[in-house]
């Protein structure tokens, strides 16, 4: 992978190192934390790498995209690689994700690198932009869901 991130997009979770790790590195329950997959399915597992299909919700024409992606957690350096194996309209598509502890709890950082096949729908600004548009949606989704998680744990209700 590339140093050079096409998308940063960060935001900072008050809950527990382990909880934000755990509930965003369980690839199964993906449609769970996300709005927009409908589903997740585990393909093959193998030490800390996992390969998954995610197929979206129908957009708005009725397509329900899907493609496969492998990830690699390194729990010891709070961070996971991944990368698209079907890349679709993609040349390829890489990302990082970072976790660290901050005051106010846990900064969980996507970074994405990638490039656009020529003739794809989408250049690469546009992509680029719905990218920078969607992930903080995604994020404070994910954040809401995990605070609530730890909230219940908290109050013994989780």
């Amino acid at each position: 992978m590339t140093g050079d991130w096409r998308t940063d997009n960060a935001i900072v979770i008050n809950a527990p190192m382990d909880l934000v790790w755990d509930m965003t590195n369980d690839v199964a329950s993906w449609p769970d934390l996300f709005d927009e997959y409908a589903a997740a399915e585990i393909l093959h597992r193998e030490g800390d790498t996992v390969r998954f299909r995610l197929t979206m919700h129908p957009d708005a024409d009725g397509n329900a995209w899907s493609w496969v992606s492998e990830r690699t957690a390194d729990k010891a350096a709070r961070s996971v690689r991944a990368h698209r194996v079907e890349t679709g309209w993609f040349e390829y598509m890489n990302l990082l994700w970072e976790y660290r502890e901050v005051p106010g709890g846990v900064e969980l950082r996507w970074r994405q690198d990638f490039r656009m096949k020529p003739g794809s729908p989408v250049d690469l600004a546009a992509m680029t932009a719905r990218i920078n548009a969607n992930s903080p949606v995604q994020l404070r989704l994910i954040r809401n869901r995990i605070e609530q998680a730890a909230r219940a744990a908290r109050a013994g209700t989780g």
